[in-house]
């Protein structure tokens, strides 16, 4: 198998680890912030690997831009009048890249407060909203999300 063929199992199969993490991250974040629960270590470590995963995923993503035959870099005019060429050249990884700076911003701003709840409100405002970004580029790929592509 090649490198290419092998990043982009890695990169399919890693996206439910990184998606379920997140889903858990989410679930437990509006939990806490709505009962107004303590923010444990659990919850810190929870959150952590799910910015962790998705960094893994955008690292594993961006070795896959540079060598997918579907990203076409080299004539951008040419990629942006096809929509399939568009949407792996440009709107995937743009709308990814936004969803791990969302995590990664969402994460950093609950570290930096003290009460639990307001820990809470910030992962789940940020994730959540990372969330819809992740599930609305899954669909935009004409992949469903529980296939491997």
């Amino acid at each position: 198998m090649d490198l290419y063929l092998a990043l982009k199992h890695l990169h399919s199969g890693w996206r439910f680890v990184a998606v379920a993490l997140l889903i858990l991250a989410i679930v437990g974040a509006l939990s806490g912030w709505l009962s107004r629960s303590n923010y444990t270590p659990r919850s810190r470590k929870l959150n952590l690997f799910t910015l962790i995963a998705f960094h893994i995923q955008i690292l594993v993503g961006l070795a896959l831009y540079f060598m997918s035959p579907k990203v076409r870099l080299d004539d951008m005019a040419l990629a942006m009048k096809d929509s399939i060429s568009r949407y792996w050249t440009v709107e995937h990884i743009f709308m990814m890249i936004i969803a791990a700076v969302l995590i990664t911003i969402g994460h950093s701003k609950s570290k930096k407060i003290s009460e639990s709840y307001q820990k809470h409100k910030t992962i789940a405002i940020f994730y959540i909203l990372a969330a819809v970004i992740v599930i609305v580029a899954i669909q935009m790929s004409g992949i469903p999300l529980w296939a491997m592509s």
